[in-house]
């Protein structure tokens, strides 16, 4: 029985996580994380859902020993020094949080030297089966077939374009052997010129309260084929994470993702 412990658990996500824990047989709910200063401090992790799980929130990082994976959503920089603490106890890690710049990617690769680490843009299950589903495609319509991929998120999103929209872009650049800096063309505006053959555009749209839609086009003379995922409910992230959390079970370091968990690398 994994014991999980949970990073920003008085956030969306956190108490999406918590729920799905307490709610799935073979889980438990060893700790509940949450930033210093947090009103929800001391309360009882399930108190939002009208029970008590005997676990409180706290800010102190000591409350990791013990657990067997942290799963975190939460900013580049707390999940980094959560990443820190885990390796020092031995915790592995499920990694949601995107927007890491290269020093980061670079400490989480370090970490998974120590500690067994599952990150991925996206933690939903049918976003993972595009990323395969795309591979394919591109392998397919890799001649004559221009590739546009759009995103929509929430008016609260901080970053452009979403983290699973670069990682649908790296897909379609793996399948064709190329590197996404290389031939991504991340924004458009005035008198842009012909699109270039063998790039790959992107489009982020934010609005509303939109928690992920994503479309990749492949646009080619006289069709036109869309693989498109939309979220209704971000309980599908949380599903995922758990998945994740029992795949890490035994395993004491590696860095994997969502791919490896589901068995399509």
């Amino acid at each position: 029985m994994p014991r999980i412990a949970i990073a920003g658990a008085s956030g969306r996500m956190g108490r999406m996580l918590i729920e799905a824990t307490l709610q799935t047989p073979g889980c438990a709910l060893h700790a509940a994380l949450d930033r210093p200063g947090s009103p929800a401090l001391g309360q009882d992790a399930a108190l939002f859902l009208g029970r008590t799980s005997g676990v409180p929130i706290g800010d102190d990082l000591a409350a990791l020993a013990g657990a067997d994976v942290l799963i975190d959503f939460t900013r580049p920089e707390g999940t980094l020094a959560h990443l820190a603490r885990c390796r020092e106890l031995g915790v592995n890690m499920i990694i949601g949080t995107t927007g890491f710049d290269e020093a980061g990617r670079a400490a989480i690769e370090a970490a998974s030297a120590k500690i067994a680490i599952v990150s991925a843009y996206n933690m939903s299950v049918g976003v993972n089966l595009v990323f395969k589903l795309l591979s394919v495609a591109a392998k397919v319509l890799n001649q004559g077939y221009d590739v546009e991929i759009v995103e929509m998120h929430h008016k609260h999103k901080v970053d452009a374009p979403s983290g699973t929209a670069i990682a649908m872009g790296e897909a379609v650049a793996r399948a064709w052997d190329e590197e996404l800096k290389e031939i991504a063309t991340w924004s458009r505006e005035g008198i842009t010129g012909e699109r270039q053959p063998g790039t790959i555009g992107f489009a982020a749209l934010r609005g509303g309260d939109v928690i992920g839609d994503h479309t990749v086009v492949f646009a080619g003379p006289g069709e036109r084929v869309e693989i498109t995922h939309k979220a209704s409910n971000r309980t599908i992230y949380a599903q995922g994470s758990l998945r994740a959390a029992q795949f890490l079970a035994g395993r004491s370091h590696g860095h994997f993702t969502m791919q490896d968990v589901l068995g399509l690398n």
